[in-house]
């Protein structure tokens, strides 16, 4: 489909939300836009605007929903030409989006992001809609693909859909079942990041402990990926996402406490510590296995950065099974750690179970939660003023051009607070991706506040 002229073609901009998951996708598409000649431009300049959903949580499809209607209401004014829709959420409820908003020109689905720049051109060989099976595709090294951002860091999605029964969740429902990609193709598709200048490289997935499970590589098949990048590229820093506590190998950790390069941080979201709950969940597991789980961890890798997710509200939680996880919480002490609210998923597993607890109360819940993680989290940070550390430069702040900022290795890039810099060694050049040498001054909950040193 490549055109031979750029001067007829519509600019083009994507509206992205969701997780860094969706963030590569969004990638994906831009690099498929760019390779037939559109001009990319900021949604808010562009004739043709493709809005790339997330279908996972309440929020996330009223926020996506919103972002749609904003998007017809701006055709109908005509300040943009085409409105195309893309991902999880077309992939579940395709049908019924193109039923009820006629406005849009367009929707594609997971496994038709190459599709992107005939939507955005409007060919007329492009089906307005076509019923979206259940995702089997997976992106791979030959995929183009354009950064959205110039932080330093760069996703790698090493595996697509996952096979984990919880009850909360659609998302095999749309992104299908675990596949991994070879490590060949990685290692190759970080070579070329690494050319493009990213100094961090975060390994993603739905469950990226699992990697390579499907590939016959048994449950080492992430600490053999990890070797292989560490062996096959220079990257200062690589972290992975998302640790899934029953698939979770100790080789990572251990590999994690020989190799200075692979970064001392896990996100290993639990969602409870009840085993009642987690029962209902169908995750397994209870306070006590997983507090050993974590000791154990520490024991391997002493400075690791510790970060773990938890829902409140689940049907049939009691007072008694949310205080098991706010004394985990001051048990435990994750660095960091998020908190979601409870909200029901037509088509999962516990929607027959309704949504009992008042929507008051699990905010009630989520409030208390919060209030002793932020505790933990200053006391952790606290204990670094005065200490030095490295950090990764992320350029001007996104508060103040008066001030640079960073983040240390136990922060993960959009999800864990930053480092605001505010003193630089005279002369000093600063480098988006680069690895300084931060001296902590101040302290708050998320953010730390510091000097460069070196």
């Amino acid at each position: 489909m490549k055109n031979s002229s750029s001067l007829s073609l519509p600019s083009v901009g994507i509206v992205s939300l969701g997780c860094p998951k969706n963030l590569v996708d969004t990638e994906v598409m831009l690099g498929h836009l760019q390779r037939e000649g559109l001009t990319l431009t900021d949604p808010e300049k562009s004739r043709v605007v493709i809005v790339n959903t997330c279908g996972f949580i309440d929020s996330a499809k009223e926020e996506s929903v919103e972002a749609i209607l904003r998007e017809v209401a701006r055709k109908e004014a005509g300040e943009i030409d085409r409105v195309v829709v893309a991902g999880c959420m077309v992939q579940k409820y395709g049908k019924e989006l193109a039923a009820e908003i006629p406005e849009v020109d367009h929707f594609i689905g997971l496994d038709e992001l190459e599709n992107a720049p005939a939507a955005a051109l409007g060919l007329p060989s492009l089906p307005r809609f076509t019923d979206k099976p259940l995702a089997t595709r997976l992106y791979d090294e030959l995929s183009p693909r354009v950064l959205t951002h110039r932080k330093g860091y760069a996703y790698l999605k090493v595996a697509e859909g996952c096979n984990n029964p919880c009850t909360f969740c659609t998302i095999p429902q749309m992104r299908g079942l675990m596949r991994s990609r070879t490590v060949a193709s990685l290692v190759v598709e970080a070579q070329g990041l690494e050319a493009l200048g990213v100094k961090e490289l975060v390994l993603i997935s739905q469950d990226t402990t699992r990697y390579g499970e499907d590939l016959n590589l048994g449950r080492t098949g992430l600490t053999q990926l990890v070797r292989a990048l560490l062996a096959e590229t220079s990257f200062p820093w690589i972290r992975f996402l998302y640790a899934y506590p029953k698939t979770i190998h100790a080789s990572v950790f251990e590999l994690m406490a020989r190799a200075p390069r692979f970064v001392p941080y896990v996100d290993m979201p639990l969602q409870h510590v009840s085993g009642r709950v987690l029962s209902a969940m169908k995750r397994g597991g209870d306070a006590t296995s997983y507090r050993k789980q974590f000791e154990r961890i520490r024991e391997i890798v002493p400075d690791i950065a510790l970060r773990s997710t938890f829902i409140v509200g689940f049907p049939g939680e009691t007072e008694g099974d949310f205080l098991e996880v706010k004394e985990f919480l001051e048990a435990v002490r994750f660095d960091n750690a998020g908190v979601f609210t409870y909200s029901p998923e037509p088509g999962s597993g516990a929607e027959m179970l309704g949504d009992p607890i008042p929507f008051e109360e699990k905010c009630s819940r989520r409030e208390i939660l919060m209030e002793v993680q932020q505790k933990v989290s200053l006391s952790k940070n606290r204990a670094k003023r005065g200490k030095s550390f490295d950090m990764i430069l992320e350029g001007p702040s996104s508060d103040t051009d008066l001030l640079l900022e960073g983040r240390l290795a136990g922060q993960a890039p959009e999800i864990d607070g930053r480092v605001l810099v505010n003193e630089v060694p005279e002369g000093w050049a600063p480098r988006v991706g680069e690895i300084a040498r931060v001296t902590i001054t101040e302290a708050h909950p998320y953010d730390l506040v510091g000097k460069i040193v070196a």
